[in-house]
């Protein structure tokens, strides 16, 4: 009995294996073809469509808004309906418009040397059609695909919060390696040999993952959704309401549990009562006089009404990552903004790539989620006798984005100073720090908050939770663009040219906006109960 055990759990594990290799090869694919695409958009439109500067940074706010939101409903249709594969596959197409954009001149206005002056010819109608129509459907393209295959992959380990945040844990190593790959030698191929090029070598990128997805379908376990797990949640607060005079009761016997009597008219008692957190809505599972299960808006279950509390009880958390993700936003459209007017030269015979400074976050982020994995993580384990918790982690990735901005303001401080006092432009090497101290942040804050929300919201909104990041990160860039604006009207501190702006004083608005959040994290951090798992 013993060995066959043994055997088993060979198997599964195999099996398990077998299933991460094909999510990570998948997530590969989709990465590297993203990356390239996104990664030089905004130099693309500012040396190929002419559009001036603030103008690209924040279009590519609403594309990166966009490309985050898409991902979040695309796992609300996954847990609801179809589940993570099914959507994820469907996900899986790209458009071609961006290669087709890149290979026919009469698609992009007239090249101009003068990147951004008033000579410069805008963009057609026509033009500006197909730039954004590309956009629109690489968004929606890139975007379903691209945190479900993480739900799909973090499913195969039920009951394994262990085994979800080490996969969790690669799953973005996976996502930062490629993105670095696509960053550094698409973009170098974007810019020194054809934009067309790097756009087709994406398309293949996006063809090999797809294909690697199909080829793994047989290793991965089944899912079964249940049907919108949204309008559940939606029925605790409408019951709650409706019974809200009720009074009550502390005996078990007077609560809806989910199961149900012989014919499944009459709702069965749990063995327990709802806990007293947000005791409002403990109303909903309240048995009183016409309750029946065949009326789900005045009736719910004790799991529905606990299910429920899980979810409001992490939203303060939720806004405070975004606020956490605006910083971010900013300083990745910024850098490139710097990198575009400082000296790319290192060494006689290259120049860093505008369009590739964004890769030094992602190095610096793969090379400390590694580090945390293998070094970090086990060595404090085994000091304290226990895993650091996600809050924890996040806590610290908060601390780390703060430093990030102080530093950014300090090196735009300084860019200015030699470029007006000595008219010497800075080495773009001066943006390593701050990119890689905002890396080193992410490593620590974005797992911390998958594996937060896989965990602590319903298991019935797994796809959802894991897209939870990306909702964040889509949200912070529309905010972004608002917060972008709103500096524009109020200030000079953002021409088109930035060497007659004040970019250090927007870092340093950051900074202020950083620490204020932090605080107001710690204060969510302290009052937040952690589940059950």
């Amino acid at each position: 009995m013993e060995t066959t055990n043994s055997s088993e759990r060979e198997e599964e594990s195999q099996k398990n294996n077998n299933t991460s290799g094909t999510k990570q090869a998948t997530v590969a694919g989709i990465t590297l073809a993203s990356s390239g695409v996104w990664a030089n958009l905004i130099v693309y439109m500012i040396q190929k469509f002419n559009i001036k500067s603030i103008t690209a940074t924040q279009v590519s706010n609403v594309v990166n808004g966009t490309t985050n939101l898409i991902p979040f409903l695309a796992a609300i249709i996954a847990d609801s309906f179809f589940g993570s594969f099914t959507v994820a596959l469907l996900s899986s197409w790209r458009a071609v418009i961006f290669a087709l954009s890149g290979t026919i001149k009469s698609l992009r206005p007239q090249h101009c040397i003068n990147n951004g002056s008033n000579l410069c010819e805008p963009p057609s109608s026509m033009q500006y059609g197909v730039l954004y129509i590309g956009i629109a459907l690489a968004a929606v393209g890139f975007g379903g695909v691209r945190f479900t295959p993480g739900a799909l992959g973090a499913n195969q380990f039920p009951n394994n919060p262990n085994h979800q945040n080490i996969f969790f844990n690669w799953f973005f190593v996976t996502i930062y390696v490629v993105a670095i790959a696509g960053s550094t030698g698409i973009v170098y191929i974007q810019d020194n040999v054809s934009w067309a090029l790097g756009f087709w070598i994406c398309a293949l990128s996006n063809l090999i993952g797809v294909v690697v997805f199909l080829v793994g379908y047989r290793y991965y376990l089944p899912e079964t959704p249940k049907g919108s797990a949204f309008v559940d949640l939606a029925r605790v607060p409408v019951a709650s309401i409706r019974k809200w005079k009720s009074r009550l009761s502390s005996s078990t016997h007077d609560y809806c549990h989910s199961a149900g009597d012989h014919d499944g008219t009459v709702p069965s008692p749990l063995s327990t009562i709802p806990a007293k957190r947000f005791r409002f809505f403990n109303r909903a599972a309240l048995i009183t006089d016409g309750d029946s299960i065949e009326k789900p808006w005045r009736l719910c279950t004790v799991e529905q009404v606990e299910d429920f509390k899980k979810v409001i009880g992490i939203l303060p958390l939720l806004t405070s990552s975004i606020f956490l993700a605006i910083p971010i936003a900013m300083q990745t459209n910024l850098s490139i903004l710097q990198a575009l007017v400082m000296d790319g030269q290192i060494g006689p015979h290259f120049k860093y790539p505008a369009g590739s400074i964004g890769v030094i976050l992602l190095i610096s982020t793969s090379i400390f989620l590694s580090i945390l994995d293998r070094v970090l993580w086990p060595l404090y384990k085994k000091l304290s006798g226990k895993t650091p918790t996600p809050l924890q982690r996040i806590g610290v990735g908060h601390v780390l984005n703060f430093l990030a901005m102080v530093v950014s303001a300090i090196v735009e401080w300084k860019r200015l100073k030699m470029l007006h006092d000595e008219n010497k432009s800075m080495s773009i090497l001066w943006l390593f720090p701050q990119l890689a101290l905002a890396g080193a942040g992410e490593a620590f804050h974005f797992p911390g908050q998958v594996g937060l929300y896989y965990q602590q919201l319903p298991q019935s909104l797994s796809s959802t939770s894991t897209a939870m990041i990306s909702l964040i990160v889509g949200i912070a860039y529309y905010l972004n663009t608002a917060l972008t604006h709103l500096v524009r009207r109020e200030s000079n501190w953002l021409p088109d040219n930035i060497n007659v702006g004040r970019v250090d004083n927007v870092y340093w608005m950051l900074v202020l906006f950083s620490g204020i959040n932090f605080v107001y994290y710690l204060i969510c951090a302290t009052f937040y109960k952690y589940h059950k798992i």
